[in-house]
């Protein structure tokens, strides 16, 4: 299924049999044999190259992204992000779980750590850092970009390891945020815990919690540079 994005703002992307990683090509195959009709493709980014700020997750859940081809699109992540992302401006239109519902970004783009979905929800390290090369690539295509939210810790380890920072000087905290430098600009990277149903049942995350987190980006990309 193709994202609802006009041509001209799709990113650099992995193609649909990316074989880098043996294992998650292998899952992808399984997974396309059960259920054709799925995406069961690296999941390509979401949203407008003109965007400021950029939403990194761990990678596709296999009902959902793999499912849809769209980033936390068919999961409860996203039932909890895109309420998000409507409340604070960086949406519009109606989040139906399905890609060709009227959903639309505005100034922010959603993509992964790891394009592909990895078996029981869990990428090997290696798998990491081989897509950390698209990560990389999704940076380098934003023009505007001001600031990076990363959900969870491995979306954050990802992150500074793509600027080439060490992780003891850039640790992960829910609501913590950090200045990096990329090729001579100033970047914000805020962190939260990730969106999942587990978090969330928990208690790990609370609503109020991620929306704090939000409020925060958006005070920050609001304000002058």
């Amino acid at each position: 299924m193709a994202q609802n994005s006009p041509p001209e703002l799709l990113l650099p992307e992995p193609p649909r049999d990316c074989p880098l990683c043996p294992r998650l090509l292998a899952f992808r195959e399984a997974s396309r044999a059960l259920h054709p009709e799925w995406h069961n493709a690296p999941v390509p980014s979401f949203g407008p190259r003109s965007a400021r700020l950029l939403i990194v997750g761990l990678a596709p859940g296999l009902k959902g992204a793999n499912r849809t081809g769209r980033p936390f699109t068919g999961d409860y992540a996203g039932d909890l992000l895109y309420a998000t992302l409507l409340e604070y401006g960086f949406a519009t239109g109606l989040y139906e779980a399905r890609p060709d519902d009227s959903l639309a970004l505005h100034d922010a783009l959603i993509s992964n750590a790891v394009r592909c979905v990895p078996p029981a929800n869990k990428p090997e390290p290696s798998e990491i850092a081989t897509c950390r090369q698209f990560l990389l690539r999704t940076i380098d295509a934003l023009p505007n970009l001001r600031a990076i939210l990363a959900l969870g810790r491995i979306a954050h380890d990802s992150v500074v390891r793509t600027f080439g920072r060490p992780l003891k000087q850039f640790s992960f905290a829910h609501a913590r945020e950090h200045e990096m430098l990329h090729q001579a600009k100033r970047l914000a990277l805020f962190d939260s815990y990730h969106c999942s149903r587990y978090n969330t049942n928990t208690g790990v995350l609370t609503t109020d919690m991620f929306r704090a987190v939000f409020a925060r980006i958006r005070a920050y990309l609001d304000s002058p540079e």
